[in-house]
């Protein structure tokens, strides 16, 4: 799934910030992908943890970036720039104490233009990689809310299947326009993946057969997206079944041009997201890759603390690969 990014990787050599280069699974994904050429990576911490956490993986940080917040020869101009950036919301004192953490200081230096992209959450929260950048790096233009996507994938011999699922991290209950956002800009993220989206609007209903407010938000959030695009293939409210098979899309949803080909799926909540992407994983064998945070002003993406060396490695490549 990742071969797409590959070439465009390892002809431009993007910087990506780690805010977590004391963590062995972090040190080594960060040497395969100095080795293998992808990107060139940035380690946020002490020389001494990066190199503890070297030892303990069993690779080598030769040649990596390791910057301590602490001796960074810029911070006096950092300080001054994220003062600028929180207009009075936050003193110099307190720009200055939360730049000495590898969250609020990797942001820096991708918004300073020091990086490309950021990748933190082996030890941080979703909230604590989200909110660093939500107050420096802002959102994109004509985004109007930061969400995120998991992509789910399965390949063997013969075949291979990608879907994607938004808004399964961020936004707890999203409102009509909230899903609107959402689709849009899982839809975008599916174009990165070489997909064509087929976006359906998931519910417990489909076009009509149950009621209630959830039905209608889903419903109204769908006819909002096909008024402000047309050709954006998107049909709700559907039930799973009826996005997903062939068979019970022509008994539920026989006139939709995405009922039973739908490979981007917009859940209705956080818990559906959640609880959606988890079954694929367990249940399904997909191969999950998420969440990635979409609708910010650069590429700045999470990590499970359940991760390992491995996803470390690939969302750091669809980290700089998606910019």
């Amino acid at each position: 799934m990742l071969t797409q990014f590959e070439k465009t990787l390892k002809k431009y050599a993007k910087k990506l910030v780690f805010t977590e280069g004391h963590d062995p699974r972090i040190v080594e994904a960060a040497s395969k992908l100095k080795a293998d050429g992808m990107l060139e990576p940035i380690l946020i911490g002490t020389k001494e943890d990066a190199e503890k956490a070297a030892k303990e993986s069993g690779y080598s940080i030769e040649g990596i970036t390791v910057i301590n917040p602490k001796e960074y020869p810029g911070i006096d101009e950092m300080v001054d720039k994220m003062e600028e950036l929180r207009k009075g919301k936050m003193t110099k004192d307190e720009c200055r104490e939360k730049l000495m953490l590898g969250n609020y200081f990797g942001t820096m230096l991708v918004k300073m233009g020091k990086a490309d992209g950021l990748l933190g959450g082996a030890t941080y929260s979703t909230a604590d990689t989200v909110r660093p950048a939500l107050q420096i790096i802002k959102t994109a233009p004509g985004s109007k809310i930061v969400s995120s996507c998991m992509v789910l994938n399965k390949q063997d011999e013969n075949s291979k299947t990608t879907y994607i699922f938004g808004d399964c991290a961020i936004n707890i209950d999203p409102t009509e326009d909230e899903l609107v956002q959402i689709a849009l800009q899982t839809a975008e993220t599916a174009k990165k993946f070489g997909l064509e989206p087929k976006v359906a609007m998931l519910s417990y209903s489909t076009l009509g057969s149950g009621k209630g407010e959830r039905v209608e938000k889903v419903k109204n959030a769908t006819a909002k997206i096909k008024a402000l695009n047309p050709d954006f293939d998107v049909d709700g409210e559907l039930q799973f079944d009826t996005a997903i098979s062939p068979v019970v899309a022509k008994t539920k949803a026989k006139n939709s041009t995405v009922a039973g080909k739908a490979n981007v799926f917009i859940v209705p909540d956080i818990d559906s997201g959640n609880i959606s992407y988890k079954v694929g994983a367990r249940l399904g064998g997909y191969e999950v890759f998420g969440p990635l945070l979409q609708g910010l002003n650069a590429p700045i993406n999470d990590l499970s603390r359940g991760c390992n060396a491995d996803e470390v490695y690939k969302i750091a490549m669809i980290t700089v690969g998606l910019a």
